[in-house]
């Protein structure tokens, strides 16, 4: 009997001293999940390249639809932007030779200079598409959100010495090819001519050149300004969406 007392004495203290040694707080370990990073973004911008490519299309949409009106008749000529008049240093040729009643061939030779730019650039297009195609855009996004001609003058900027130097010999076949060669030839003559004037030898071709060029770039920048301010002039859904950008500033 006391043996049976003992033992229900000792089998609950045995009890509460493994109780005692069991840790206060169980401590389940939760899996570690690892979320993927969410780079953040500006809403709608597209990337560089899409910029890139939107300008490019701005600058050739220049070029066809808005060249194509100085390949016409009169395209140059009856274009006060862009009308071809006498160089700086042939204004006294002109003036003197309307006052000797020979104003007829100083319109003329206007004429001439207007229809071989005309000529010219109908034959230099590829040259200027060739060139927005090669054409290197280092920052986009500054010409995009830049003045309203940006990408105009960033294409001048980066192309008018190749540009020149192809366009050129297009630009001296188109002066022979509509006479200009031969009605300045005879006008410079009748000029020089005359007594106690300082002759005169001017390159007719270099001018044009020079003035044809200076047409198509702004041309160019026209397109590009509609673009930039016109929402149905962005006639394409990467026009839509690059030049969208500007809406949102």
């Amino acid at each position: 009997m006391k043996k049976l007392f003992c033992l229900l004495l000792i089998v609950p203290m045995i009890g509460i001293a493994q109780l005692k040694s069991l840790p206060k707080k169980i401590t389940i370990k939760k899996p570690k999940i690892t979320l993927p990073k969410v780079i953040p973004t500006t809403p709608g911008l597209t990337n560089p390249i899409d910029i890139s490519a939107g300008l490019k299309e701005a600058l050739n949409n220049g070029i066809t639809k808005e060249v194509a009106k100085l390949t016409a008749i009169d395209g140059f000529l009856k274009n006060e932007a862009v009308k071809i008049i006498m160089p700086a240093e042939l204004q006294k040729v002109e003036s003197t030779l309307r006052k000797l009643g020979m104003g007829n061939l100083a319109d003329q030779g206007i004429v001439a200079l207007n229809r071989a730019a005309e000529d010219a650039v109908k034959e230099a297009t590829p040259i200027f598409v060739s060139a927005v195609k090669n054409m290197n855009i280092t920052d986009a996004k500054s010409i995009l959100l830049g003045n309203e001609n940006a990408a105009t003058v960033y294409l001048q900027g980066a192309t008018n010495k190749d540009l020149y130097a192809k366009f050129s010999p297009v630009v001296q076949q188109s002066i022979g090819k509509v006479g200009a060669d031969v009605i300045w030839s005879t006008l410079i003559s009748k000029y020089n001519n005359i007594p106690f004037v300082t002759k005169v030898n001017p390159d007719i071709t270099d001018y044009v050149t020079n003035k044809s060029m200076e047409g198509v770039f702004k041309m160019i920048a026209i397109e590009e300004k509609n673009i930039r301010t016109d929402l149905k002039s962005r006639t394409s859904s990467l026009l839509q969406s690059v030049f969208g950008l500007l809406d949102k500033k």
